[in-house]
């Protein structure tokens, strides 16, 4: 999962943000550039903390939330820069995100049920 993260955030920064246009240098490039570098050190940070459950929750649910917010920005590209980026690869991260959150919250579901064995 927090492979999968890094590499989307790898290829929307070098295949999606580089091609969007000058104007939405303060928006849109910001919002996604920022949502997509953030979901891996969430679940890296998140982990460093799996020994306070509720924290590590937290962590997992802002990267579930990044992931949403990925997924509308790729929208955004698709649907009004199309003629910049590529639609397909923003599909294709679309689709990849949407995996990534389906992780997110699969480990969310099994981490309530875990219980940590005391030291």
């Amino acid at each position: 999962m927090y492979q999968n993260a890094y590499q989307a955030a790898v290829l929307v920064m070098t295949k999606i943000v580089p091609l969007l246009p000058a104007s939405e240098r303060f928006g849109l490039v910001d919002q996604l550039s920022r949502s997509s570098k953030a979901i891996a050190p969430l679940i890296a940070e998140g982990f460093a903390k799996k020994h306070l459950p509720r924290s590590f929750q937290k962590y997992l649910d802002d990267a579930m939330g990044e992931c949403n917010e990925v997924i509308v920005h790729l929208s955004y590209c698709a649907d009004i820069y199309g003629k910049n980026v590529d639609k397909q690869v923003c599909k294709e991260l679309i689709s990849q995100y949407d995996f990534i959150n389906k992780q997110l919250y699969k480990l969310c579901l099994a981490w309530r049920n875990f219980k940590l064995r005391p030291l």
